[in-house]
């Protein structure tokens, strides 16, 4: 049987509110992933990793064996060339979801859990290194599930790390309008795994991509920057999940030239009404769906989105709809923090400005 897709942030609503912050339990400020001594120690390590809230902790070593909470923090250890060093995951991606060659060394990655890893398994699973994407309830409490502790997870010789993009949004400071976090992880994550070399390169790949879009929309005024709704289909009909300031999202979505129409809510995502959507009347609205696993299904899905649009009495007199303004662009790609976040920005400004940007140049 196919695994369908399951993944962190935005694709979800119980997910989406289920992080409700970041504390600081990294793990504990000297812990040593991989200690296997001597000759790493002068390629790059040690490698000082921080929380969500500044507590420090030090790898002594290249990990032996890592532990992703989810899909995509295993994306990006296999962009990395990290993936041989996985011996498990949570939240696994779906067979055929992860593009090319990525997805046959995913589906290779032992699957802890299909939701949230439970404690037993992930104290047991002798992973040094635990690469966690979920935010954490201030005063200690994991938001997903019963989650060791640090104190736990010193026991048992593992070095947790946040992907901080994600695992830390809720808590930013500000609207996130770039992808700097999604960056910083990356190189973060390669400097842990010894390949810091094959991040700066990634990085740079996304900045040219970003940079490019950036000059050629950036004479654009902001108020005739066309405004922008990103429909989360699968979080359900009934009443819309928007994206909110906290979420890449809305990074991808300013970077493109777009006006996220839920800007000025402040967190990652929140339920709205339908009246709410009404009101802001987007210029273009992104059907997000999860990938299916395969390009027929995903399109029936987006198809299937777009028909709930047409068909629904709240939105059917939206300007987008009415004028066939839509962008069939995955939740994954736009929600998730990742390599892919640059490609979705050229993607939705190639449509938006298509004689200014061109995709894939």
């Amino acid at each position: 049987m196919v695994r369908q897709p399951r993944v962190w942030c935005g694709v979800a609503a119980v997910l989406a509110f289920a992080a409700v912050g970041c504390g600081a339990d990294g793990g504990g400020s000297s812990s040593s992933a991989g200690a296997s001594g001597g000759g790493e120690a002068a390629a790059g390590f040690p490698v000082e990793v921080t929380d969500c809230e500044g507590g420090r902790t030090t790898v002594g070593a290249a990990p032996r064996g890592i532990v992703t909470s989810n899909s995509s923090a295993l994306e990006l250890l296999l962009r990395l060339g990290a993936g041989d060093k996985v011996v498990g995951t949570g939240f696994p991606p779906g067979k055929g979801t992860l593009p090319g060659e990525l997805d046959a060394r995913a589906q290779e990655v032992p699957v802890l859990s299909e939701t949230v890893i439970p404690k037993e398994k992930l104290l047991g699973s002798g992973a040094d290194l635990y690469v966690d994407t979920f935010a954490t309830v201030r005063g200690g409490g994991h938001g997903m599930g019963d989650q060791p502790t640090a104190e736990e997870l010193r026991a048992a010789g593992i070095t947790r790390m946040y992907l901080k993009s994600t695992a830390c949004a809720a808590g930013a400071k500000g609207p996130v309008t770039d992808l700097t976090a999604v960056t910083e992880d990356i190189r973060t994550l390669g400097a842990v795994t010894g390949t810091a070399d094959k991040a700066a390169e990634l990085v740079a790949g996304m900045n040219r991509k970003v940079e490019a879009v950036r000059k050629a929309v950036g004479p654009t005024s902001e108020e005739d920057r066309p405004t922008y709704f990103l429909f989360d289909y699968d979080a359900g009909t009934k009443q819309p999940v928007a994206v909110c300031n906290r979420q890449v999202a809305n990074a991808v979505i300013t970077l493109a030239g777009a006006r996220n129409v839920f800007a000025d809510c402040d967190d990652t995502f929140k339920q709205v009404g339908w009246e709410d959507v009404v009101a802001a009347d987007p210029d273009w609205i992104q059907l997000a769906v999860r990938n299916r696993g395969s390009a027929a299904a995903t399109e029936k899905a987006f198809d299937e989105a777009r028909a709930w649009l047409e068909g629904n009495a709240a939105t059917r007199g939206l300007k987008a709809v009415k004028e066939g303004r839509y962008l069939r662009i995955g939740s994954e790609v736009t929600t998730i923090a990742g390599v892919r976040n640059a490609d979705t920005v050229e993607k939705i400004a190639a449509t938006l400005y298509p004689s200014k940007v061109k995709a894939g140049r």
